[in-house]
């Protein structure tokens, strides 16, 4: 690296936006098409833009659009202005509070609210009604004010967060040690066969589709993060199942790329295929029953419904739950009289 490029990387006017290591696997890809691959709703237009103003780096290099990147790469996307996450607008959005004290809360997130602010989505989230709410959050790694865990935009359900530096340190050491307890209830297509059963796998970006994670298969073990969900039939409807996950590691879409990997896509998951009938007749009045399911349900059918960790000051063991929410409610009880009338 040399002066100049120093001296880029350390203005105060630069703020980094996205961080990327090239996996092991990656094979020598212009840096531009590599972007494309990780940051979502970016143009390729774009990208070329920034990396001609020298605001793309590999190894603390600026680069230009052509670029190769090569396996264990480090590439970074710096811009003339701070990300819009960063400009955390507070936003008086009712929260449901199911536990407070001075250390934490822990809070139900209803379905269709982003956790926190990132492309497209800079307003509405949990972080805006969080810093309404609550001053001086402390920040987790990622500069996100009291965030321990997340859920997906579209999963309903618990989450903890952190209301002191200490419970921020102490409840993230129980997420990364897998000391914290955390149940999801999920619809699932097909028939589950196995009564319980353990799902493990590398879980990685699809190269793809982007906005996609997968399963690495076991001759590329290199790729992606270890990922365990253990998973158990709750009740069984024919055409769908309706289970319980508990999760070892909390990588992203964790239970849904998991499900979709062992042929059980979650019901209504759009963006893992599965809000098409995947399983069932071809007459027209089922067809029609999925369709009215869909629309009492009109997201993937999960939710975050049991939280359990030890309390950051007295150690006691804390454990939360949620009832299902309404949507997911009347959904499971359109398939049970589907199964009875079905029998």
């Amino acid at each position: 690296m040399n002066g100049n490029e120093q001296q880029d990387l350390d203005n105060d006017d630069l703020f980094e936006h996205h961080h990327f290591v090239a996996a092991k696997g990656q094979e020598p890809l212009r840096v531009d098409k590599f972007l494309m691959n990780f940051i979502e709703n970016a143009s390729r237009n774009k990208i070329q833009k920034a990396a001609k103003n020298g605001n793309i780096f590999v190894n603390g290099n600026a680069v230009k659009p052509n670029h190769k990147v090569k396996a264990g790469d480090e590439v970074k996307v710096l811009m003339e202005y701070p990300p819009y996450e960063n400009l955390l607008e507070p936003e008086n959005i009712p929260l449901k509070i199911i536990h407070e004290d001075d250390s934490l809360l822990v809070v139900n997130k209803p379905a269709g609210m982003v956790v926190h602010p990132g492309h497209g989505n800079y307003s509405g989230t949990l972080i805006n009604a969080l810093v309404y709410h609550f001053d001086n959050l402390p920040n987790n790694s990622s500069n996100r004010p009291g965030l321990v865990h997340r859920i997906d935009k579209e999963t309903s359900g618990l989450l903890v967060i952190a209301k002191t530096e200490e419970s921020m340190t102490h409840l993230s050491r129980q997420f990364f040690h897998k000391t914290s307890q955390r149940e999801y209830v999920a619809l699932v297509w097909g028939n589950v066969e196995d009564d319980e059963g353990t799902i493990e796998g590398n879980i990685g970006r699809n190269p793809k589709n982007r906005l996609q994670n997968m399963v690495y298969e076991n001759d590329e073990a290199d790729m992606g993060k270890p990922a365990i969900t253990h998973y158990r039939v709750l009740e069984r409807f024919g055409y769908v199942t309706l289970i319980s996950c508990t999760l070892e590691t909390g990588r992203t879409h964790q239970i849904r790329v998991h499900m979709k990997y062992i042929g059980h896509t979650l019901f209504n998951d759009s963006r893992y295929g599965g809000d098409k009938i995947l399983k069932g007749t071809n007459f027209s009045k089922y067809k029609q029953f999925v369709d009215n399911c869909f629309k009492v349900l009109p997201r993937q059918a999960l939710h975050a419904k049991t939280l359990g960790f030890s309390h950051p000051k007295s150690e006691k063991r804390l454990s939360f739950t949620s009832e299902l929410p309404e949507d997911m409610t009347l959904c499971i009880e359109k398939w049970r009289n589907y199964a009875k009338h079905a029998m």
